[in-house]
């Protein structure tokens, strides 16, 4: 066994870098317009021989691609000739970050040549723009419904970046312009300088994504197996200081006793600045901003009460950057600002090591007493270490004041390249917290560990995970606290022969053991939660993705959630009242499928469904659960954009097959591209969530009613069923034709009905109007 680990740990993949010299023009006078007929794209140098990466790697790319690039003193400029049958080419007039169901390509640039983070710029054949951030991390095995592959990396999308595309179809293909200004970047404070570079192409119509490099998914690292641009000189960014004031006025209306009435009105005026302090450092701030969101999430439903939500950040000024601040662990949630009165952050790279720094003044909202401006503080330091790229050693810290409370988290992490193929990645710390003054403070440990094995075949991810009971972490997000979680992943691959019908067959098991409280853990006992979840993906020839899983658990009873639940017992015309005992443990058994269609010319289609015996959380007993998925992607034109997304939960007791809970959600979103910076987009959401009246059926003579005890005033309340239908339509007018330049015109109104989905006697509880005015200045 040892000597089979050992044989495992060295095995390593191969893949040769590729070092390019890129020509510099300095006296290049280009028309970004689609067309790479000036005599500048003769002189560039040419990225050519992609590899398929995705289902499948280490194969030639089943379509040619040429990538052609130089640079003048101010931007870097890309031509891009992507071939392929004209008639399969996907391309949509794509709003910002909407490309996915295109055709696209991505170029990664790692401007700092660490083989760790890389800016990514993306544009479908139109030249419409998709940007972001990708941070290299191990890639770790899928535990959802499936097991299909998906290639090592994370691409995040949230952040913008100001850069001039242009495309257009040809009749082999499509043919892309792109000029980056070195303004719009960060990067070594060296001359000359080397920057990695790896580009990324999808083709819908195979569902295959090929690489420039040969890019191995048997290595742990994505970044450290780029290319190089070699012997970069003579950059010049001049002073980068972008201004960009903004205003927005939101007026709101509600009943009123003489009618309907509205208020607001008052124009907020902010401002953002973004400076370049030196090409690998940079100052951003902002004075009173608007933080509302254009497009409200997506809904999420939650199922374990113990676990809350995440929702990603979407608001301009923390984005710039944001890809700095992860962790193993998200100490650092920037969502925690909730409505600042004003913030300022410092991001960059000194030598070896990534600083990121955050401070902000929050609203009184945001206050535990409602009167003060609660103060967070966080620091991300990050040192590489070399090892090829991928050794690293971080620090991070946080300080969050709310009056006289506080939290403050330390922790340290990093991650360890062993080998090609291995990566260990972990984290350690703990909080110090204190509610008010006087009052005592409470300290808590946090960690994460991960052990990965990349590999084309047989592939391992060994995690163990732990939060104190008293660990906090005001300024960062922990989906659940007092928990401690190990696992183990194996993973077995078989990929299919070039032409077959299967490309890939991909299947794991998911072994874990929860301790519901760290006493549980840290007292030595036995695991109050086991699982063991078996998943299988099929990825077929042409981008369709199956996956079947199922699952065999076991969950133990998690006193604290019901420490106020207590039960009606009727013994003739005795009425006794009698705390809620829940059984000690409950067996799962679950079974789920997922599909995915291929992103055709007009359609695209992804649905799950999970069904089996799982928790009812709402009386803590067995439950026949049903969870559904679907989203429906429809575009009939270019221009016009339809999403149909569904969600559905229900509990229902096995018994007598009555419904405990059930929680449906169908939202629609329909976008019209009027052109590249100009759309309308109109969404209609629908929240149906009914409860039953609680009962504790696991007692002997069962159905005794659920009574909830305030633990303040120790009065008892029988539950009661409830049931709510709630209505939202948001209009938009959006400009935005760079990043910073916005211009919004939106109207959202909220309404009720007594019986769910019959839209016949809607209720209007509330609307509004809001306008938001923002432009980028360019010093």
């Amino acid at each position: 066994m040892l000597s089979l680990f050992a044989a495992l740990l060295l095995a390593q993949g191969t893949s040769p870098g590729t070092a390019i010299a890129v020509p510099r023009i300095a006296d290049a006078v280009v028309t970004i317009d689609g067309r790479l007929d000036e005599p500048e794209w003769a002189r560039a140098a040419a990225l050519r021989d992609f590899s398929q990466y995705v289902p499948n790697d280490n194969r030639p790319a089943d379509d040619s691609t040429t990538v052609l690039v130089w640079y003048s003193p101010s931007a870097i400029c890309f031509g891009i000739r992507a071939y392929q049958d004209s008639a399969s080419v996907r391309a949509t007039l794509a709003d910002r970050d909407k490309i996915t169901g295109d055709d696209y390509v991505e170029i990664l640039l790692d401007t700092f040549n660490d083989r760790r983070q890389a800016l990514v710029f993306g544009v479908n054949p139109l030249g419409a723009q998709a940007d972001g951030a990708l941070v290299d991390a191990p890639r770790q095995i899928a535990t959802t419904l499936s097991a299909v592959s998906t290639g090592a990396y994370t691409l995040d999308l949230s952040p913008d970046y100001v850069y001039e595309s242009k495309g257009r179809r040809t009749a082999w293909g499509y043919e892309v312009e792109l000029r980056i200004p070195f303004k719009t970047l960060r990067y070594q404070a060296r001359d000359p300088q080397d920057w990695g570079i790896n580009v990324i192409r999808v083709v819908q119509a195979t569902g295959h994504e090929h690489t420039w490099t040969r890019v191995l998914q048997t290595r742990a690292s994505f970044l450290a197996q780029n290319g190089t641009l070699t012997d970069l000189t003579g950059l010049e960014r001049g002073l980068v200081l972008d201004v960009t004031p903004e205003a927005t006025s939101t007026v709101s209306g509600g009943p009123q006793s003489s009618g309907w009435a509205y208020g607001g009105g008052a124009p907020r005026v902010g401002a953002t600045l973004r400076w370049g302090v030196t090409a690998n450092l940079t100052l951003n701030g902002t004075v009173r901003p608007d933080f509302s969101q254009v497009e409200a999430d997506v809904p999420q439903i939650q199922f374990d009460p113990r676990t809350a939500l995440n929702y990603v950040e979407k608001r301009p000024f923390f984005l710039d950057g944001l890809e700095l601040f992860q962790t193993p662990v998200q100490l650092i949630y920037t969502r925690r600002l909730v409505d600042p009165e004003g913030a300022a952050k410092l991001t960059g790279k000194i030598g070896a090591t990534t600083i990121a720094a955050l401070a902000g003044v929050d609203g009184t909202d945001a206050s535990a007493t409602g009167t003060d401006h609660p103060t967070m503080a966080a620091v991300r330091l990050r040192r590489d270490l070399g090892g090829g790229g991928e050794n690293t050693l971080g620090l991070v810290y946080t300080d969050r004041v709310d009056g006289a409370g506080f939290n403050r988290v330390a922790a340290v992490d990093g991650r360890i390249g062993l080998g090609n193929a291995w990566a260990l990645t972990f984290q350690g710390g703990g909080s110090a917290t204190r509610d008010s003054a006087p009052g005592p403070v409470r300290w808590g440990p946090i960690w994460r560990a991960s052990l990965v094995r990349s590999g084309r075949q047989f592939g391992l991810t060994i995690l163990s995970r732990g939060v104190g009971e008293d660990f906090r972490a005001a300024s960062g997000f922990i989906s659940r606290p007092d928990v401690v979680s190990n696992s183990v992943t194996p993973s077995y691959t078989i990929v299919g022969a070039p032409g077959s019908w299967l490309e890939s067959f991909n299947a794991n098991v998911y072994l874990a053991a929860t301790w519901d409280r760290y006493g549980h853990f840290s007292a030595g006992n036995t695991a109050d939660d086991r699982q063991a979840d078996f998943a299988t993906g099929f990825t077929l020839r042409g981008g369709w993705q199956v996956g079947l899983a199922w699952s065999i658990e076991s969950f133990g009873y998690p006193a604290p959630l019901y420490a106020n639940y207590w039960v009606e017992r009727v013994r003739g015309t005795v009425v006794d009242t009698i705390p809620f005992t829940g059984t000690p443990r409950l067996p799962n058994f679950d079974y789920a499928a997922s599909l995915q269609t291929p992103n055709f010319q007009t359609f695209s289609l992804a649905a799950s469904l999970l069904i089996g015996q799982d928790e009812n959380f709402f009386e803590w007993a067995n439950g026949h659960l049903i969870i559904a998925n679907l989203d429906v992607a429809w575009r009939p034109t270019g221009r016009l954009r339809t999403e149909l997304i569904y969600e559905h939960q229900q509990v229902e007791r096995p018994a007598d097959g009555s419904i405990v809970s059930r929680v449906r959600v169908p939202r629609l979103k329909v976008e019209y591209q009027l052109s590249r910076p100009i759309f309308l987009r109109l969404i209609g959401e629908y929240t149906s969530n009914e409860t039953a009246a609680l009962r504790d059926d696991s007692r002997t003579g069962g159905g005794g009613a659920i009574l909830i005890r305030d633990p303040v005033t120790g009065t008892f309340t029988r539950t009661a069923a409830t049931a709510s239908n709630a209505f939202r339509v948001d209009w938009l007018f959006s400009y935005h034709p760079t990043p910073g330049t916005v211009g919004y015109l939106g109207y959202g109104s909220s309404l009720i009905e007594p019986t769910a989905f019959r839209f016949r006697d809607l209720t209007r509880v509330s609307d509004g109007f809001f306008v938001k005015l923002s432009y980028l200045f360019r010093v």
